[in-house]
């Protein structure tokens, strides 16, 4: 049997040779009159679509669309139920949505926007939860391209050239 002096080495030394890993992450801090036409027509959507959320129990509205490729846009918004699981994000909702009617036409841009619960619009952007975002690897994976991403926030919003920059460990091997 080893010491216990003999076994703290041996734990501190095993841990003095892990190899540390820093991931970034690159977003843009932009202002609206600094994306496109066509990106503000999708934030104004994601906005309008936080007065048809349901959210009786957070008061957090949230609202997302979509840009396919063939030019249509796709709108979803938070749509709560009091068992958790049965409720779904507006990103979800969005991209579901998408799936269903139009199959064969990949997302390249998704805006999203809240409302806070007073019914004010963030300040800060408002990001995709851990499931919202991998199923956003799943709509990459799938179509075998990078979705924009737009989040809205009043002081600014946040444009991010695919989910790999707030997912950065993802699971896109099935």
């Amino acid at each position: 049997m080893f010491s216990d002096d003999i076994l703290l080495f041996l734990q501190q030394k095993k841990l003095n040779s892990m190899e540390e890993l820093t991931l970034k992450s690159k977003i843009q801090v932009c202002q609206l009159e600094e994306l496109t036409a066509a990106e503000q027509q999708l934030i104004d959507l994601a906005i309008k679509q936080t007065d048809h959320s349901y959210a009786p129990h957070s008061h957090f509205h949230v609202g997302a669309a979509l840009m396919l490729e063939s030019g249509r846009l796709i709108a979803g918004c938070n749509q709560e139920n009091a068992v958790l699981p049965a409720g779904i994000c507006a990103e979800r909702s969005a991209i579901f949505s998408a799936g269903a009617q139009y199959p064969s036409d990949a997302v390249t841009t998704i805006a999203v926007a809240a409302r806070d619960t007073k019914g004010e619009l963030t300040e800060e952007p408002v990001s995709p939860c851990g499931i919202c975002r991998q199923v956003i690897v799943e709509t990459e994976t799938r179509f075998h391209r990078q979705i924009r991403i737009l989040l809205y926030g009043q002081k600014h919003i946040y444009a991010v050239e695919g989910i790999g920059q707030l997912l950065p460990l993802t699971f896109s091997e099935f």
